[in-house]
């Protein structure tokens, strides 16, 4: 942190968050070494609640707290609160036990949020224009975004913009992404399941077997569907559970399979969800089954106020920071639920490295939560309502 802002304030704000960051570091540790799944996250909201010191704040989505730091228009910036069921492979000291990890970095967002929630109360006061967001449910169904909008708690304040920045190891350790428009795919659940009449394995010729339409439905739902959205905007169609029959001598009646559809286009969902319903049909059908798809749609496909980043991505540079603007995945954020209510900006914060998010060796170094609080420091910035 050794640029220096042309801008008094933003000097002081910058100033008050370096100091902060030992004190956020160690909040990290604390909420690593003890998480919460999805919907059980409330300690953790209390705890961070209690470390901002700004209040308790309004209960959220069940489990979640929104705490508004200042009077007047504000800034949303939010933090995911839950973590994963993943037996944690780091071996740091603070390690998690008891088979829950934060294995997507969400103790990062959280202390980076804290350590700017904290320096821009000690700066600004009551013209902080702030609103801290921490939500919880966005690793399972049911969402906590979908719930805090449809709790109308953003609409009855006036809420400027909502921010959030998520790490991302995919991308080289330092560089921020602020991409404008679309950045992450729809995400909508399906299950497949497959009926026919079972027998025995020695008389094939009796039987309409389940699980043999079952595997030619899945090929065909991950070749076929993809297949008809124009790949410049791409799709995704994949089958992550299979599951049919007791014993190896017998043909059950029944199979299933069930998996995630993912689309870089709204208007591509309906068409798309039809075509897989001929194609789990017509495929069943060939082989004398029966064949049914239930869909719940998930997450919207995520996209970001181009205004909002790229002022934004004036103010990291600003704050010292390499940027890039092109970087986008068929990941999936229920962040993408506040977008259709106030201007939305999802940041993706680069930490490199050989693992992956959700895995149990996933663990960004401590100084990414200071970038991380940059990021979210940039863009309360760049949506804050001029004084």
């Amino acid at each position: 942190m050794s640029f220096e802002p042309a801008d008094p304030v933003v000097r002081q704000l910058r100033a008050a968050l370096t100091e902060e960051l030992p004190g956020a570091v160690a909040l990290r540790h604390t909420i690593h070494a003890d998480p919460y799944v999805s919907g059980e996250e409330g300690p953790t909201a209390a705890f961070v609640a209690d470390a901002v010191g700004a209040g308790d704040g309004v209960i959220v989505a069940g489990t979640g707290r929104l705490i508004r730091v200042g009077d007047g228009p504000c800034v949303v910036l939010r933090a995911e609160l839950d973590a994963l069921p993943v037996v944690e492979q780091t071996g740091v000291s603070w390690s998690a036990g008891d088979g829950v990890m934060h294995a997507c970095g969400h103790d990062v967002h959280l202390a980076a949020l804290t350590a700017v929630a904290r320096a821009i109360h000690r700066v600004r006061g009551r013209q902080a224009s702030l609103a801290m967001l921490l939500q919880p449910r966005e690793e399972r169904a049911p969402s906590g975004a979908r719930d805090v909008v449809e709790e109308r708690v953003l609409s009855r304040m006036e809420t400027c913009a909502v921010v959030a920045a998520h790490v991302q190891p995919r991308l080289p350790a330092g560089l921020v992404a602020v991409t404008p428009g679309v950045v992450n795919a729809s995400a909508d659940e399906f299950e497949v399941t497959v009926s026919g009449s079972g027998g025995h394995v020695g008389y094939p010729h009796t039987v309409h077997s389940p699980i043999t339409a079952l595997c030619q439905t899945v090929l065909n739902l991950q070749s076929l569907t993809p297949a008809g959205v124009d790949p410049i905007h791409g799709g995704v169609c994949m089958v992550g559970r299979v599951e049919s029959g007791t014993t190896n001598n017998v043909i059950p009646e029944q199979a299933s399979a069930s998996g995630s559809l993912r689309l870089m286009r709204l208007e591509d969902r309906e068409p798309t969800l039809e075509r897989m319903r001929r194609i789990v049909e017509h495929t069943a059908a060939a082989h004398g089954c029966v064949g049914q798809l239930s869909v719940v749609l998930g997450e919207p496909v995520l996209v970001n106020d181009p205004g909002l980043a790229a002022a934004t991505t004036g103010w990291l540079s600003e704050l010292g920071h390499a940027t890039t603007d092109d970087f986008r995945s068929f990941g999936a954020d229920d962040f993408s639920f506040y977008g259709h209510h106030a201007p939305a900006l999802m940041m993706f914060v680069g930490t490199g490295g050989d693992h992956g998010l959700h895995d149990a060796r996933y663990l960004p170094g401590d100084d990414v939560v200071g970038l991380v609080a940059d990021a979210l420091l940039a863009g309360y910035l760049a949506a804050a309502p001029a004084e």
